[in-house]
């Protein structure tokens, strides 16, 4: 197997990388579908980028444009990826991973944890004045009476 049939097969396997055109979402020739999928961003900024492009360096984008039209080949319609995932803590639930998201810094994760465990503190102190005082035996009779 010669070094260009191992770089076609590269092309067709998406460098390892899911890194595709795709022309379902895309206007063209799925460039900037295909690159926003692979950096998980939406196709409308590598649009907006690309249409930059075109107007300031017109010769350079429009042959960058080919070259990746060349070099991208065109996404199965079989393939399964699997999106990376991170865990949002706002929300308590996985999220897909993009590049304009940053993790939070260590000292902003632990004023968010002291909240949380403040908070919790806070409701643990209420449940206890409850328990402890009369209107908790008061209702408790009542419960009684009701069965």
């Amino acid at each position: 197997m010669s070094q260009f049939d191992d770089f076609w097969e590269k092309r067709r396997q998406g460098y390892g990388m899911n890194l595709y055109r795709n022309k379902r979402k895309g206007w063209l020739g799925g460039v900037c579908a295909g690159l926003g999928e692979h950096l998980n961003i939406e196709p409308w900024i590598l649009r907006l980028i690309a249409v930059g492009a075109l107007l300031m360096f017109t010769s350079l984008a429009i042959f960058g444009y080919l070259a990746a039209c060349v070099l991208l080949a065109k996404r199965p319609k079989k393939l399964k990826v699997k999106p990376q995932t991170e865990y949002d803590e706002t929300a308590h639930q996985d999220r897909p991973r993009s590049m304009f998201r940053y993790p939070e810094t260590p000292s902003e994760r632990l004023r968010t944890a002291r909240e949380r465990l403040d908070d919790v503190l806070n409701r643990v102190e209420t449940m206890e004045r409850y328990v402890t005082s009369k209107r908790y035996n008061l209702d408790r009779e009542f419960s009684k009476i009701q069965d």
